[in-house]
């Protein structure tokens, strides 16, 4: 390196103290999930590679046949809730109409955080992964090694995340006998953990032998997340995924500090839900967010950053092809395998009045948000839009 001949001998010791702090921060930046001290969170990170901006006909030609598709699914101004579509993380088109509150006529915009139901599998999942690409566990490492009271042995992370642990559902095994749950006392994470070992909560299916959907995998994943990081799945899915992905409007429901603020589900007539005593269990649902936040998630997820490849492969990988094709599920997303080799990846979810929709078509680079607080299984019509994007054998008519 070269400097000039007046250069003051202050001036080249800061210079190289500068260039030196770059290269540390550098390093630091490069470091690998599972090259990071144990300390500290495999965090997720935006996806860094510039995306191909869109050309102006093209997005005007997918933003009229997207609002043809609205007005069709949601006539007459009938939709209530959040609605995206989005390529390389450009948004095309996006529509937030209708009540987060009908009494109060609070109206639903771009920042007002909906309870995604399921969807918030999709976010579990990638907590869980990552730690496994942080190596602080293993897929296939058996649960009852975190959590030394869970009572089936053979139940791995895998068998939670792919929802083939056997395990029944917490909603069906606490709403009938007394003995075992008093609905009038508010369910907890905890509270079915220990059910689970008390109780002789027999499995439904031998572990690993059939797909069976099941909430009660996802609330034991949560455990393991607030086990693994010593911190609330509340505070640990905010410091591994919302804040630094910037998803300011995105939150962890508390029962007890949110129930009277939260926005309100209703059924179709818009009369309201009422909270029930399943309404503080997290990890399978209870995460509130909005379609651009889950667009900075999705995007995030298609980053180089987000999961080393073979892991990665493990994720997009059917473990239920006891009905190939048509019903499949990877490790927290579900798909649509068709034998011309075309997959499609999505998470639905309902709970209460609310219904969400997330799809994220990997090859076209599209993210498709669907959410609604007023009961209606039109926010799941939403997958059709993919045939705007790729070959995808969805009955879809495009004006």
């Amino acid at each position: 390196m070269n400097f000039p001949k007046k250069t003051n001998i202050l001036h080249i010791i800061l210079l190289l103290f500068i260039l030196s702090s770059c290269e540390k921060e550098k390093k630091k930046v490069e470091l690998r999930d599972d090259q990071l001290p144990k300390t500290t969170l495999p965090i997720m990170k935006p996806l860094l590679q510039k995306e191909p901006k869109l050309e102006a006909q093209f997005i005007s030609e997918k933003r009229s046949q997207i609002d043809s598709f609205y007005q069709k699914n949601w006539p007459n101004n009938t939709a209530n809730g959040s609605f995206l579509v989005a390529k390389n993380g450009q948004i095309i088109f996006e529509k937030y109409e209708g009540y987060a509150n009908f009494n109060s006529k609070t109206l639903i915009n771009a920042n007002t955080p909906l309870h995604i139901a399921s969807v918030s599998k999709v976010i579990t999942a990638t907590a869980i992964l990552k730690l496994v690409n942080a190596k602080r566990i293993t897929l296939d490492q058996r649960v009852n090694t975190l959590l030394t009271e869970f009572p089936y042995p053979d139940v791995t992370i895998r068998t939670l995340l792919n929802h083939r642990s056997g395990m029944r559902n917490y909603a069906y095994f606490t709403d009938r006998d007394k003995s075992v749950w008093d609905r009038k006392n508010i369910l907890t994470n905890q509270d079915i953990l220990t059910l689970l070992a008390t109780k002789n909560i027999e499995l439904e299916n031998k572990t690993d032998t059939r797909f069976s959907y099941c909430n009660t995998n996802y609330a034991i994943l949560a455990l393991i997340i607030e086990k693994v990081t010593q911190k609330t799945y509340k505070d640990a899915m905010a410091a591994l995924i919302f804040k630094p992905l910037n998803m300011k409007n995105t939150y962890v429901f508390d029962y007890e500090k949110d129930k009277n603020t939260a926005v309100t589900s209703y059924k179709g007539n818009k009369v309201e839900i009422g909270k029930d005593y399943l309404d503080a269990i997290y990890g399978d649902k209870n995460i509130y967010s909005t379609p651009r936040d889950l667009l900075k998630f999705d995007r995030a997820r298609s980053s180089s950053q987000f999961l080393n490849p073979s892991l990665l492969k493990e994720v997009y990988k059917g473990y239920s092809n006891e009905r190939k094709g048509t019903k499949n599920y990877g490790l927290g997303i579900r798909m649509i395998n068709w034998d011309t080799g075309q997959n499609f990846y999505f998470h639905n979810g309902w709970w209460h009045g609310n219904t969400s929709s997330y799809i994220t078509l990997k090859e076209e680079g599209v993210t498709i948000i669907a959410l609604s607080n007023k009961f209606t299984r039109k926010t799941y019509n939403v997958r059709k839009l993919a045939v705007l994007f790729g070959d995808y054998p969805f009955k879809f008519e495009v004006d």
